[in-house]
């Protein structure tokens, strides 16, 4: 079987360069949306549409026309937020012809040079999604599902302190019916239009948004908790001796209110961390925090550790913020690293330390202790008030482990 993907632009078939053509007039079989196989010429492959859903079904498909020409319709830039990606992840092998990404298209409409602009999904996910990605003077295209949503991500820009944010909703790109429409998000009038759309965001100079910038160490009152929460100062710190690194993925052990899986995930949209939490209010609170912080995507595992970790994917870091000296718990977690991963674990009893020292002399690593004062009101005066002290282990676990 040969296999080929052709991403196919809003103009059709004279769109097309002549390898993508040529793929076509040799295709036995093309799949693709209605949309995308109604801008074909008249060709002798036979058409099938795509199943919804259509990720679970793609094996199937693959394995149904196995031993006859097949080309996959995607698109303008099939590895580019597409059907391309997943098509080579089943089959290494597969020819891909690009289009123009919408990507391309609209920086080419609006002047704007692509490095310098963030590219956002809200198919298939919320339009929290695009919150951490806002800044100052910052340019976004978001991706949307249907014609609906740039209101609701206007009203979510709105609520985020970003109602000054300008907004250019381009429809259709590279096609005849292509429009734009513009306006700001407070106050946005424009009916739901073009479902095949890319909106353009400009960020205001001065958002009213306390959440600035994707370093650790938000503000504490930026999270829903009951007490059980990693300071700001000392999140920082945690989050920093943790290394976030685009596509790693952290544990959070104990998640509490989720803030250092969080801020893990903040560092870079690739990022991607699991939060384990026993208690069932709290894994609801850590999924709340997530999604109104940015990170949707954050995954509560609700279970009791170390026991619950066995069964979950290989980490390249954990954080252990709760539940040091519980019996095997550190072992357990230096276990599951990834070679070269990093364990991170925070102690605030005399219990905890006393692992995490342990630990130390069994398997080597840095300790720290860390104190915080911060300035609290003492009448019409102001005096300083010590946090309680946390001891910190941080260690690498051997490359060649």
């Amino acid at each position: 079987m040969t296999v080929t993907v052709v991403g196919i632009g809003a103009e059709g078939w004279p769109g097309l360069g002549e390898p993508a053509r040529a793929a076509l007039e040799a295709a036995d079989v093309v799949l693709g949306a209605p949309r995308q196989l109604a801008l074909l010429p008249s060709l002798s492959a036979s058409h099938a549409t795509w199943p919804s859903p259509l990720v679970p079904a793609l094996p199937g498909l693959l394995a149904e026309h196995a031993g006859r020409a097949l080309v996959v319709l995607a698109s303008g830039d099939p590895t580019f937020y597409g059907i391309g990606s997943t098509v080579l992840a089943h089959d290494p092998t597969a020819a891909v012809h690009p289009a123009p990404s919408s990507l391309a298209l609209a920086c080419g409409r609006l002047g704007w040079a692509a490095q310098d602009v963030e590219v956002l999904s809200t198919v298939g996910r919320p339009p929290e999604a695009v919150r951490a990605a806002l800044a100052p003077r910052r340019r976004l295209l978001v991706l949307v599902p249907d014609g609906d949503a740039p209101k609701t991500l206007a009203e979510s820009l709105t609520s985020w302190g970003y109602g000054a944010a300008t907004m250019t909703v381009l429809g259709s790109l590279g096609g005849p019916g292509e429009s734009r429409v513009d306006g700001h998000a407070a106050g946005w009038v424009h009916p739901p239009g073009d479902p095949l759309a890319v909106v353009a965001v400009t960020c205001p100079d001065l958002p009213e948004d306390p959440l600035l910038g994707r370093a650790p160490g938000l503000p504490d009152d930026a999270y829903s908790h009951d007490g059980q929460l990693t300071k700001t100062e000392v999140r920082a710190l945690s989050v920093a001796a943790l290394r976030p690194v685009p596509g790693a993925l952290l544990w959070d052990v104990g998640g509490g209110a989720g803030s250092v899986g969080i801020e893990w995930m903040r560092h870079h949209p690739a990022c991607r961390a699991l939060s384990v939490e026993v208690r069932e209010d709290r894994a609801a609170r850590i999924r709340a925090n997530a999604a109104r912080l940015g990170v949707p995507g954050l995954r509560v595992v609700l279970g009791r550790a170390p026991d619950v970790l066995a069964d979950l994917e290989t980490p390249d870091a954990v954080f252990v913020g709760g539940g040091v000296s519980v019996p095997g718990m550190l072992e357990a977690a230096h276990g599951s690293l990834r070679p070269g991963g990093r364990l991170v674990a925070n102690a605030v009893t005399v219990e905890g330390e006393a692992a995490l020292a342990a630990f130390r002399a069994a398997h080597g690593g840095a300790l720290r202790r860390i104190g915080i004062q911060r300035a609290e009101p003492v009448g019409r005066f102001s005096a300083w008030r010590a946090l309680a002290g946390v001891t910190q282990l941080i260690h690498r676990k051997d490359p060649s482990a």
